[in-house]
């Protein structure tokens, strides 16, 4: 569900690369607002796992900030 999502905004003719950042990022955004102090180490890793594509879609379009984004995640 989230690469059909990923892609349907990465194929968006009308979004500018910026509109397509902000798009993505809020997804990013919004899987972490939903954990909780109750989320299960399973769940966290899925988001993280969900962040990481997340990240290497947005390296397509902007490769500084994608990297970015991917390093400042391993640390």
């Amino acid at each position: 569900m989230l690469q059909y999502m990923i892609d349907k905004i990465l194929n968006y003719k009308t979004y500018t690369d910026r509109m397509k950042l902000d798009a993505l990022l809020e997804i990013d955004c919004n899987n972490y607002a939903n954990l909780g102090s109750n989320s299960t180490k399973a769940e966290k890793l899925e988001v993280k796992k969900q962040s990481r594509q997340i990240y290497r879609a947005i390296k397509t379009i902007d490769p500084v900030w994608g990297e970015r984004f991917l390093r400042t995640m391993d640390k």
